[in-house]
């Protein structure tokens, strides 16, 4: 029986799931934001502004969704200059569009940028106590959990533009999300396509998805190619543009991560993968086992679409479309014991 990976019926939507504005570091307003993405055919834009939730419904009409969010930092205590400090960066996105109550809130500290000047706006538990940050795997679990329970959807950002490294992440535990992508790194010149380390967590029994965002903060020169805008992104399948269908769509893995190429339909059937996507050089599957496949383009033949063997006992696979000026589209990984 065929079992839909991406959901067969629904409508995809483009969305930047990474995202900064005034009310922290970046350079333009939300509604500023919302124009630009939608100039580039996003549906979907994630407010995820440092240290502080500030929901912008005012954005929403039939055709633009933004959902509520915000990014926590945790930073290395050890003395040293910035550029020798790791960094934990994880955003968080609410599940529910009621859901605007900070989780992990301190009273006085963190905020940098212009957050200090919002901060009467944040809601938070009063009956909660500050909470401390500690660059240690126990405190980034704990937030991330602490979040989750809360109704939040808890992704991990960047590791490699925060220096961090599979002695540090390997410790975190209670995401959601991996960030494979990170646009505004990438145009800045760290390598943060970072499939290898999706493989550790999958490789060390955490079940996560994987995903794309700008981290957009706009203070470049948008006809220049270091404007961190539009470089990587989410591509969600849901029925309509409503904000708890889209949430569901995440909660699931409705999604694929890219910064090219689109994937139109994923389903497995008797023991093999299918994938169709825009024309490819080349379509790889990769399995939790030392096992790999490819399909690749001939020279008057782009791929469009691909099939693999996929055995329970190989754990579990993930595909990647390779367009021919070598951009990415990155599945989420399905585990073997699932599929059937």
């Amino acid at each position: 029986m065929r079992k839909y990976l991406l959901p067969e019926n629904g409508n995809f939507y483009k969305a930047n799931l990474h995202c900064h504005t005034i009310f922290s570091d970046g350079a333009k307003t939300p509604a500023e934001v919302k124009e630009i993405y939608k100039k580039l055919g996003y549906s979907i834009v994630a407010y995820t502004d440092h240290d502080i939730l500030i929901p912008h419904d005012e954005l929403n009409d039939d055709n633009f969704l933004a959902l509520h969010g915000f990014e926590v930092e945790v930073n290395e205590e050890n003395g040293k200059p910035w550029p020798e400090i790791k960094t934990c960066h994880i955003c968080f996105i609410g599940l529910e569009p009621e859901n605007i109550t900070q989780p992990c809130w301190h009273r006085s500290a963190y905020l940098f940028g212009n957050a200090p000047k919002y901060r009467e706006m944040v809601k938070f538990d009063e009956n909660e106590p500050d909470f401390i940050r500690h660059y240690d795997g126990e405190t980034i679990s704990t937030i991330m959990k602490a979040a989750r329970d809360k109704g939040f959807f808890v992704t991990y950002n960047h590791p490699t533009w925060s220096c961090e490294h599979y002695p540090d992440y390997i410790n975190y535990h209670g995401m959601h999300a991996f960030e494979m992508f990170n646009g505004g790194c990438i145009a800045a010149g760290w390598d943060d396509y970072n499939p290898r380390v999706y493989d550790d967590f999958l490789a060390n029994g955490e079940k996560i998805y994987c995903i794309g965002g700008d981290d957009n903060h706009n203070g470049a020169d948008p006809n220049s190619r270091y404007y961190d805008v539009g470089y990587a992104w989410t591509t969600i399948k849901a029925d309509r543009l409503d904000y708890r269908t889209v949430t569901k769509a995440l909660e699931n893995g409705d999604f694929y991560a890219s910064e090219g190429p689109e994937i139109y339909e994923l389903w497995y059937e008797d023991g093999k993968v299918h994938i169709t996507c825009s024309e490819a050089d080349r379509v790889c599957c990769a399995y939790g086992i030392r096992n790999a496949a490819v399909k690749y383009a001939t020279d008057d033949m782009p791929v469009t679409e691909a099939e693999f063997t996929m055995y329970p006992d190989w754990k579990y696979f993930r595909i990647t479309v390779i367009d021919k000026n070598g951009r990415h589209a990155c599945t989420n990984a399905y585990f073997g014991s699932e599929l059937e």
